[in-house]
């Protein structure tokens, strides 16, 4: 059974940084997009950030270019984002999720981590 499983999310002040974990138990690793998606309350899920095969293929979504960077372990089976000047507004439950390259669904997803910056 796959899983995807979140760490890494607290609460942070404003202007702070959070790094979250996904730790995925997905037998053929290298061949899935890893992403990272966010929910806030009232909100619809929002892709953050995905990383294909290595680092030269990434995607961010405007509110997170310049201040995020996903990574990808593949020998750890690990992704990782690193969000720095967070502001209030980043307040929301992130989600690690996986797809197959060059798929469009989102097959998998994680439970979410809670990450809520005060002001």
């Amino acid at each position: 059974q796959v899983q995807l499983v979140e760490s890494g999310g607290g609460s942070v002040e404003a202007g702070g940084s959070v790094r979250l974990s996904c730790a995925a138990s997905l037998r053929t690793f290298v061949q899935y997009t890893m992403g990272w998606f966010r929910q806030a309350p009232g909100e619809e899920r929002k892709l953050v950030a995905a990383i294909a095969r290595g680092p030269s293929s990434t995607f961010y979504a405007d509110f997170a270019k310049g201040r995020s960077t996903i990574s990808r372990d593949n020998g750890k089976n690990a992704v990782y984002l690193q969000m720095m000047r967070l502001k209030p507004e980043d307040t929301a439950v992130y989600y690690c999720a996986a797809k197959v390259v060059g798929t469009s669904e989102w097959t998998h997803w994680g439970q979410g981590t809670q990450v809520t910056v005060s002001s």
